[in-house]
């Protein structure tokens, strides 16, 4: 298997200061541990990540923009989701 025959694997690391994963970039490699050890040498060299995630680009689905309307429909129409019917009682600040 040649490296143009690689499955490509998307990168995610989380920081030290940080709690979600943030995708940093992408890579070929020809399975999961290697994708992990070519990940941290690539991506943190200088110990800026204290946990990575390897996904194959295979298995990442993503929307259509162009069904972005249908998909990401404002939520004006959605009144609960607004508590601007709900009476907030004299005695609280800072709501």
């Amino acid at each position: 298997m040649s490296n143009r025959e690689w499955p490509l694997w998307e990168v995610f690391i989380r920081s030290k200061q940080g709690l979600n994963h943030k995708h940093v970039g992408s890579l070929r490699a020809p399975d999961a541990t290697l994708a992990l050890e070519n990940a941290r040498d690539v991506y943190t060299r200088r110990s800026e990540g204290i946990s990575i995630w390897v996904v194959e680009s295979n298995y990442i689905h993503a929307s259509d923009p162009s069904d972005a309307d249908a998909m990401f429909e404002p939520s004006d129409t959605k009144v609960y989701r607004h508590p601007t019917f709900y009476e907030v009682p004299e005695g609280i600040k800072h709501m």
